[in-house]
């Protein structure tokens, strides 16, 4: 049977598949980066686990994978097929596309920035389905974004096109690792809810999730922690459809799991900043944490058919 392997490295684990012609997930499988034993066995761990999965489907699917696909965090170079940079793993300038390339038996390998990837899979086959215009935005540790213009998702210039998170929206604020201030992923994230929820109830173990369910029993403390991080999300997220114009907000990520908890007063304080703007439809992802593995396969079928839809341009 016809396959890819797709495979999407986060900070740490990594979910694979083997995916069929029609987006069936034949084989799944998880493990972890190992990224406490440095950067050089996270890349061994890909390496072999892409192997791994190349022998499985042989064995098991009557015929070796025809491609692979592969997500991973930080700075991507997908022309070049290297990993530029990730904070998370470790990394520089990993050339990871030839490595597997050669790993593989020569069979041709794409890679992609995971939420990119994750966004692909989301416009084509998830929440955005036939948007022509959308912005899928995570919302978990960080903020990030995929920009989907005219059927495909826009890298940029450089790989950074849709880093919404770090757009400005509490000027003088609090400090980001990114070296600006009051950026919206200091705000809006689910790090940064389960930060300050943390904080107001005075456990140190809360976390975003325990702040939405105190949202929901009516208590003000978490209700009051909850509306900041929506007021600057909405701020961060009107900035984004003044200038990009999408049909469709896709919001995920672990925050989006709170659903009209947090749908319902985002719809809101969009529609409260809105002027010229039309208000697009904001809906929650739809693929949850199978997102980046589902784009990679569809990363992985676009190098054997690039006329089949949406793809990522470099």
């Amino acid at each position: 049977m016809r396959h890819v392997i797709a495979l999407d490295v986060g900070g740490t684990g990594m979910k694979a598949a083997l995916v069929g012609t029609g987006g069936e997930l034949l084989h799944q499988a998880r493990r972890a980066t190992g990224r406490e034993r440095g950067p050089d066995a996270v890349v061994a761990g890909i390496l072999d686990f892409a192997a791994e999965l190349h022998a499985y489907g042989a064995e098991h699917l009557g015929e070796p994978a025809s491609a692979a696909g592969v997500a991973v965090p930080g700075i991507v170079d997908a022309q070049q097929g290297v990993a530029v940079y990730a904070a998370n793993l470790g990394w520089r300038d990993v050339p990871l596309r030839d490595l597997l390339t050669e790993r593989l038996g020569g069979i041709p390998v794409a890679l992609g920035h995971d939420v990119r990837t994750g966004g692909l899979a989301e416009g084509r086959i998830g929440a955005g389905q036939g948007a022509d215009r959308f912005f899928f935005v995570p919302l978990g540790t960080g903020i990030a974004g995929a920009i989907g213009i005219g059927g495909r998702v826009e890298a940029g210039a450089h790989g950074f096109a849709g880093e919404i998170g770090h757009i400005v929206v509490r000027p003088g604020g609090v400090p980001c690792p990114c070296g600006q201030a009051g950026c919206l992923e200091r705000y809006a994230s689910a790090a940064a809810v389960s930060e300050a929820w943390a904080a107001a109830c005075g456990d140190p173990n809360a976390d975003a999730a325990d702040c939405a369910k105190a949202v929901e029993s009516g208590d003000p403390e978490a209700q009051a922690v909850w509306q900041n991080a929506v007021d600057a999300l909405a701020d961060g997220l009107v900035t984004a459809l003044t200038l990009l114009d999408p049909s469709t907000l896709i919001i995920g990520g672990g925050l989006a799991e709170a659903g009209e908890t947090l749908f319902t007063p985002l719809r809101d304080a969009v529609r409260q900043r809105i002027t010229f703007q039309k208000l697009p439809s904001v809906v929650p992802a739809a693929l949850g944490d199978t997102a980046g593995c589902l784009g990679a396969g569809l990363l992985a079928w676009d190098l054997l058919d690039t006329t089949n839809g949406m793809e990522v341009t470099p």
